[in-house]
């Protein structure tokens, strides 16, 4: 992990970037935004840098191309309410070239609910103007300026996208019409109680294209140019409670890259035949993943050459290995090999102006359940604003006769409607439902909505992904009371003049009450632990006598900045969880949280312990690994509790929520094992950079951090020989050879000794090998059945030849010599001219292959193998190795891959060792960004997807404290970004199983009190007797994590002894460890049979000793 913010920079202009502050605040227009600002602050636009070391994770979502076209976008944001704010923050964490945040409007109580930067000393003051310094602070590359003026047009053409939000009807039509008629691209965003609505125009000749394989660079610049060369783009968004709502414009002459944000394809050909439609069959190895529609290009098609300089061509899928492409009777004969690569191109598509749209809508679905209800939402949404425009407010909460009102102004309005949006029968009670809720601000669907505002702004900025076309509408009406209970009063959901009255207009003052009374445990405080804090501070949970209890042993690094929220630059280092505690702190002083730096695990269940879960509400996980899920997930299970799951891949996520006795817990579903790579291909037979990059990862543990691991436990360490020399097959051979290694024949006592070896590894790896396997295997050799051996995936490689006039050999020796000087201690350096002195004066021998070496040809075939064992040359390294007293003559340090840190050697490495190797084998090399993101392991992320994410969980979460009971009113989600897509379902109902005629599910247990009420503990033979007298069931095996305690085949003698102990007597004599005081139960796993002696399956039990 990186102890210092370092970063790696890709230089787009030689122009030099200065960071700093640029807070400033104007009630007029003064100057143009596009300008360097006096005080030499960071800035981004056409001549800036791209800071990887902060936008790595975005970038591995949007792109560099994406980046560059962001940070030359100036944007609006109009209205600074809970939704405004929210879009804001996002938009500024994604990098645009500059934000102004415009507001007429002063603080109110209720904007306390879901505007996480006012506080209540804020109240009557400007809102644009009180969030502008603490927006500024996001980002330092952003200049964020605050506006109270009015919008004019003159004052809106200077930007390239406007976000409206809480505005009226006609203020988002004259804003619309001036937009469509500029070219600017508009996005209307709105929410209402628990309902939320998106529309889209972005012009009438949209065009979405993939740059990636484009027929050539002219075409992308024409593209950049026209993509540019138009106006402004508008976003409109709003929140009414549980009701939001969104609407985008893009202008006329919008292009957009990359319609789904999916890695383009590619696949091995087999054969091409000769047709009118030719048909290719790809390599049986993985089916190809084209879809008819697509388009291809052609690479290494030996025969058919006409192919590999042909133009994108049109294919249509035949099955899962072959798909039809142009005639090919005019070709030559195909005759092997070939790669096959999707290239996306243009699509165009058609946008209508905010009015035109209006009257006649397309809407995005965002629950395939509500099929009906963005019509109905539409209507209601206008009639809202007519409501709002003759009484000058909002209906009143939960009004019966103002909900009647908007009920007959919504009918009025459909009457009068001419196009599709004219609906057969308007829903009475979902339009009563709008009116009820429709003052209320819901920090959680302002997050949804908020985040996906935020997107469409990001997808106008940069052509990146599909836009929404054109009105996206959603509602989360489930948080309401169920069916049967009480509804909320208009008395009970009247203003109370404080921080949580928006929140209480739609729920009432009950639930307020609960939430404060909450007790959560988060785990992890990264982007959604930060998420999900800041939602947790402004519906109140905990903020009476409930706790947040927040973990995470992670420390902030410079690349979180882009989306974990809550840090600014000057926190990188701290601990997360303190630091998000302390500045969720800030945004409600109310909220308890207390932060912890502990792993969850085995090794902290006497931290977490029975007192501890007992004492929870519920869980939230905001973890990264799946590994950990699973064991927070079997946690809530045994103690019964609420948990809250959900993850993010780029513009991916998903929300899952368990819930005791009703749902599946996280672990009953599970995704397929991710595909390995076999040990042959990374060994002999790469044809993928992923292959090298692989390769190169398994050379750096291989060479830095292994070998000093095994030399300094041989040294330290008595019994690490008796162990090695117990390892299966060839290993105690491999394992001492290597620490000899690092020992004696390769300990290096100064640089040029490090250099030397470099470049005897460099000239082993990339020449001497690969002239064994090309002796092995000559270019021209055939299979047994007489096909080329070096065909289909099998790249037949070549040697290279060492030059230190060669960029990538220097770079492999520089740091390959570096990591090894630093594994002993000795001082590195970065000098490339002493380097080829040193090099140049190198003599290296030459290698000649040999005869009978056995290379395998496949994983079958290297398992199959006998590895036989030098006796004679392990006892001769036994005498070799120098003895425990030189241990104070060496300190190896083994190195752990980190690849946030450039100036550490680590990821120079990687690069230079991966593309080498491609080389070797002809498979085109890859850049330090791309190889972080394949060799890290890099999971892409954005804000936009994390805050939507968030948005859900917590709504599931007001349903969790409310008691909802029924598995109907909870939400599992999915959602694309990309795309957009969104899809949700009620969780899967535990399975149910039974024994007899009792019913049980993962969530019920056997109960066993383990104390007697004589106050001694029960014995086997007191246990095993009261399953067969109380649940009739003969126990056959016991056991309790990998202890086996009892089964009816152990023999007679150890039976005997075991039946008169005590259970825990007889698991602590198992196990070989001591039970700690803070167990208060263990788990016992039975196998059972009934009384017809049939092997049943039952619960576990859960057996009390204290």
């Amino acid at each position: 992990m990186s102890s210092s913010p370092l970063s790696k920079k890709r230089r787009v202009s030689d122009s030099e970037t200065k960071t700093g502050s640029h807070c400033s605040s104007s009630n007029s227009l003064t100057t143009e935004l596009g300008h360097t600002p006096v005080n030499g602050m960071a800035k981004n636009g056409s001549d800036a840098e791209i800071d990887e070391g902060l936008y790595s994770r975005q970038l591995y979502v949007l792109g560099h191309e994406a980046m560059k076209r962001m940070q030359c976008s100036n944007v609006l944001i109009s209205g600074l309410r809970g939704l405004g704010v929210e879009i804001a923050k996002n938009v500024i964490l994604g990098g645009v070239k500059s934000v102004t945040l415009h507001d007429q409007g002063r603080a109110e109580w209720r904007d306390l609910s879901s505007q996480f930067y006012l506080r209540e000393d804020d109240l009557g003051k400007n809102r644009a103007e009180v969030s502008q310094t603490r927006l500024a602070e996001l980002n330092s590359y952003v200049p964020v300026v605050s506006y109270t003026g009015a919008l004019t047009d003159d004052y809106m053409t200077q930007f390239q996208v406007v976000v409206l939000t809480d505005s009226p009807i006609e203020e988002q039509q004259r804003v619309g019409e001036v937009c469509h008629s500029k070219g600017i691209k508009l996005v209307v965003a709105d929410t209402r109680g628990l309902f939320g609505q998106l529309f889209c125009d972005f012009g009438e000749d949209m065009v979405v294209v993939a740059l990636d394989g484009l027929p050539g660079t002219e075409e992308q610049q024409r593209v950049g140019e026209v993509c540019h060369s138009k106006g402004i783009k508008l976003v409109v968004a709003d929140t009414r409670g549980l009701f939001g709502q969104l609407f985008c414009d893009f202008g006329e002459d919008m292009v957009v890259f990359d319609t789904n944000g999916e890695q383009p394809l590619t696949a091995m050909i087999s054969m091409i035949t000769k047709d009118a439609a030719g048909v290719v069959t790809c390599l049986d190895e993985a089916r190809h993943g084209f879809e008819s529609g697509d388009f291809v290009t052609f690479t290494e098609v030996q025969g058919m050459t006409q192919l590999n300089s042909c133009q994108p061509v049109e294919i249509k899928t035949l099955g899962p290995y072959t798909f039809s492409i142009c005639d090919t009777t005019g070709f030559s004969d195909y005759v092997r090999g070939g790669i096959v690569s999707q290239v996306k191109m243009p699509k165009k598509i058609t946008f209508k102006s905010f009015s035109a749209s209006l009257a006649d809508p397309e809407f995005v679905l965002t629950d395939f359940a509500k099929f009906d209800r963005p019509g109905q939402l539409h209507l209601g949404f206008q009639a809202l604003h007519s409501f709002q425009k003759k009484h000058s407010r909002l209906p009143k909460p939960w009004c019966q006769a103002d909900g009647e009102e908007l009920m007959s102004l919504a009918k009025e309005l459909n009457s009068s409607q001419t196009g599709s949006a004219k609906v057969e029968e308007l829903d009475d009670e979902l339009i009563k439902k709008l009116a009820y809720i429709s003052a209320g601000d819901i920090a959680p669907l302002n997050a949804f909505i908020g985040g996906l505002a935020a997107q469409e702004v990001l997808k106008a900025c940069t052509g990146k992904f599909m836009p929404v076309t054109q009105w996206l509408y959603f509602d989360a009406l489930e948080c309401l009371p169920e069916e049967g209970t009480t509804v909320p009063t208009q008395e009970d959901c009247a203003p109370r003049n404080c921080r949580y009255d928006g929140q209480i207009a739609v729920f009432g003052s009950k639930l307020q009450d609960e939430l404060a009374k909450q007790r959560y445990f988060l785990v992890g405080a990264g982007a959604i632990g930060c998420e999900l804090l800041k939602n947790f501070a402004m519906i109140g949970l905990a903020s009476g006598e409930g706790e947040v209890i927040v973990t995470d042993m992670d420390t902030i690094e410079k690349s979180n900045l882009n989306r974990q929220f809550l840090f600014r630059p000057w926190d990188v280092t701290k601990m997360k969880s303190e630091t998000a505690a302390a500045a969720v702190k800030q945004m409600n002083p109310s909220i308890r949280i207390t932060g912890h730096q502990n792993r969850v695990g085995p090794d902290t269940e006497r931290v977490y312990d029975d007192d501890f879960f007992e004492s929870l509400h519920g869980v939230a996980n905001a973890l990264d690994n799946v590994d950990a899920r699973m064991y927070m997930d079997r946690r809530c299970v045994y103690y019964r509790k609420p948990l809250l799951e959900s993850g993010t891949l780029g513009t991916k996520g998903n929300v899952q929520v368990v819930i005791p006795f009703l749902t599946e817990s996280y672990s009953s579903s599970q995704d397929p094992p991710e595909k390995s790579i076999p040990i042959c291909t990374l060994k002999n037979f790469p044809n993928a950079i992923e292959h090298t990059l692989q390769w190169a990862r398994d050379e750096f543990e291989g060479l830095f951090k292994q070998p000093a691991e095994n030399a300094m436990q041989y040294l330290t360490d008595p019994k690490f020989l008796e162990r090695t020399l117990k390892l299966p097959g060839a290993q105690p051979l491999e394992v001492l050879e290597a620490v000899y290694k690092s020992l004696v024949t390769d300990c290096p006592s100064s640089w040029a000794d490090c250099v030397t070896w470099a470049r005897h590894h460099w000239q082993c790896q990339y020449s001497n090998n690969i002239r064994q396997l090309l002796h092995n295997f000559p270019p021209d050799q055939l299979t047994s059945s007489g096909a080329p051996f070096w065909s289909g995936p099998k790249r037949c490689p070549h040697p290279l030849e060492f030059s230190t006039s060669n960029d990538l050999h220097m770079d492999y020796v520089m740091s390959a010599a570096n990591l090894f000087a630093q594994s002993y201690g000795l001082q590195g350096s970065t000098d490339r001219v002493a380097l080829a002195k040193i090099l140049d004066s190198l003599s290296v021998p030459t290698f000649i292959p040999r005869s009978g070496v056995k290379i395998h040809v496949s994983d079958q075939e290297l398992q199959s193998a006998n590895a036989s064992v030098d006796d004679n040359r392990l006892e001769e390294l036994k005498s070799l190795l120098p003895g425990p007293e030189a241990a104070s003559q060496f300190k190896l340090t083994a190195m752990d891959f980190e690849k946030d840190d450039d100036s550490n050697f680590h990821m120079d490495f990687i690069v230079a060792a991966s593309n080498l190797r491609a080389e070797n084998y002809d498979i085109p090399p890859a850049d330090r960004h791309k190889s972080k993101l394949i060799a890290g392991k890099i999971i892409p992320a954005i804000a936009t997807t994390t805050a939507a994410v968030v948005g859900l969980v917590c709504l599931e979460l007001i349903k969790i404290v409310q008691g909802h009971k029924k598995v109907e009113s909870f939400k599992n989600g999915f959602m694309n970004l990309a795309l957009p897509f969104f899809a949700f379902s009620e969780p899967i109902a535990a399975p149910s199983h039974k024994y007899y005629e009792i019913d049980w599910s993962l969530w019920d247990r056997f109960e066993v009190k383990g104390i007697k009420p004589n106050g001694e503990e029960m014995t086997l033979r007191e246990f095993l007797d009261y399953f067969k007298n109380e649940h009739k069931l003969e126990i056959t095996m016991l056991s309790q994590g990998v202890s086996m305690l009892y089964s009816f085949f152990m023999p007679g003698t150890k039976l005997k002894e075991r039946l008169a102990l005590p259970m825990t007597e007889i698991v602590t004599k198992v196990s070989k460890k001591k039970l700690g005081k803070h167990v208060k139960a263990l788990v016992f796993e039975l196998c059972c049979n009934d009384l017809t002696d049939e092997d049943v399956e039952v619960p576990y039990v859960r057996y009390t000793i204290r």
